[in-house]
């Protein structure tokens, strides 16, 4: 099965794509594999294009899915993150457009739409092709495909901030947060600023959006205390763990927190930057979103 394994990167960065779950994603790669495996590859002009179908089939079926089964989760949903290492070889294909507010935008797709935009805007692939995935005429795909460019356009975060200032405002938050430097955190935070986390009724963590730089800033210098990580650690089953350390790690594509406990990864931060400010704080607590990461070392 060499011919799959060339291209398992690719499907499983489309999966991924689709889907916003790296466990859901490698399941449906899995699938394909199985439906690839019994078929005579002498009678496929076209494995790659073949293989991205069945991939991309079996990753909208999973998301239908998936969504009702988010209906009843406990508290917000995020996507799940992805370490994006240069080192991490598996995670090539999908280094490029992986952002994490691209990936919580995606979430607001159908899944019909959602497919059209990752085939059309991160693979390229011809309408004709798209269509046949999809099972719909081709100006049909188009329509999905204008509809669901032009909502992303509008729901996508503005980025005016380059690698090297998002990181070094990331190192900053990481700093005060670890200090309880309220003045520093509030001077890095917008006004405004709104913190999402998921922690899936299996983390504590705020099962509402939390918003303004004063509501915001309590929360993240809470969690940081001695009795705010006891707590937290307990929430997680893991009450005997009560050291966190505090990582900078290339994750989906850009600076992130990585917070882990004797090794273990127990959260995950990405923030969104605009204007110089953080305007928006993404965090991952929920155990199974976050045990495939690497503690930074």
């Amino acid at each position: 099965m060499s011919t799959f394994e060339d291209h398992r990167s690719l499907l499983t960065g489309v999966a991924y794509r689709i889907l916003g779950s790296v466990a859901d994603a490698e399941d449906v790669v899995q699938e394909a594999w199985l439906r690839w495996s019994g078929v005579d590859e002498t009678t496929v002009a076209d494995p790659k294009a073949y293989m991205v179908r069945i991939t991309s089939r079996l990753a909208i079926d999973r998301l239908r899915w998936a969504k009702s089964r988010r209906e009843s989760y406990v508290g917000p949903w995020l996507p799940e993150p992805i370490s994006t290492a240069p080192d991490v070889a598996e995670h090539a294909e999908l280094a490029d457009s992986v952002e994490f507010a691209l990936l919580v935008v995606l979430e607001t797709l159908s899944p019909l739409e959602r497919a059209v935009f990752v085939l059309r805007e991160a693979f390229d692939l011809p309408f004709s092709e798209i269509a046949e995935v999809i099972g719909r005429a081709e100006p049909a795909t188009r329509q999905l495909a204008r509809r669901a460019r032009d909502h992303v356009q509008e729901k996508r975060p503005r980025f005016d901030v380059d690698r090297g200032e998002r990181r070094r405002i990331t190192e900053r938050f990481i700093r005060a947060s670890t200090s309880g430097d309220l003045d520093g955190l509030i001077e890095l935070l917008s006004t405004d600023v709104t913190l999402v986390s998921d922690g899936g009724g299996k983390a504590r963590s705020p099962l509402r959006a939390l918003t303004g730089a004063a509501n915001v800033t309590r929360f993240l210098t809470s969690i940081a205390t001695p009795d705010g990580i006891a707590k937290f650690m307990a929430s997680i089953g893991a009450s005997d763990l009560v050291t966190l350390s505090y990582g900078l790690a290339n994750v989906n594509d850009a600076p992130g927190v990585v917070i882990s406990a004797a090794g273990r990864v127990v959260t995950v931060i990405s923030l969104l930057i605009t204007d110089g400010k953080i305007d928006t704080i993404y965090l991952i607590a929920n155990p199974d979103k976050i045990t495939h990461l690497d503690a930074p070392t």
